[in-house]
């Protein structure tokens, strides 16, 4: 698991499409995430028309850097029909954390840009994408391969550690 301690997040991408394969791998890897109840409340849209990246990009302070990105996968949840609906915050970040190792395991970089629970971000979105009405905006991770390098902080912090015997 050498990708948790060289994963960092990519925010420039080289203009090179990247393989539809290596897309489902990577969607393939999100979908192994554990969730509460095994709900499963995923579904993905991948966004390769420059101009609804564009747009994209321009939905939160925070989306600028997608616009250079080959890619942006934008995971939803299902709203109906969950049986542990307070749960999916986190299990679209472990299906997302799935994401991003599978992405630098298969040589690409990523970045998350958080939407959820911002609901003017999530709404731009949806209605940029024309997403049905039963599910909504959770995250865009952009994706591509890395035009830039960067070293993983270490951040591990012993003082953080608390054991309770």
């Amino acid at each position: 698991m050498n990708e948790i301690f060289h994963r960092v997040s990519i925010r420039k991408y080289k203009k090179q499409a990247v393989e539809k394969e290596k897309i489902l791998q990577i969607l393939k890897a999100a979908m192994q995430a554990p969730s509460a109840c095994n709900q499963q409340p995923w579904e993905f849209y991948v966004v390769t028309d420059p101009e609804k990246i564009q747009k994209l990009s321009q939905t939160t302070p925070y989306a600028g850097c997608a616009a250079g990105a080959p890619v942006v996968i934008v995971p939803v949840y299902r709203k109906e029909n969950l049986p542990a609906l307070p749960m999916v915050s986190i299990d679209m970040g472990i299906c997302i954390e799935n994401m991003w190792l599978e992405t630098d395991a298969l040589g690409l970089g990523g970045v998350c840009i958080g939407v959820s629970p911002i609901q003017e971000w999530m709404d731009q979105i949806h209605q940029i994408l024309e997403l049905p009405e039963d599910v909504a905006v959770f995250s865009l991770f952009a994706l591509g391969y890395p035009n830039e390098e960067r070293a993983q902080q270490d951040r591990f912090d012993s003082n953080r550690i608390h054991f309770v015997e």
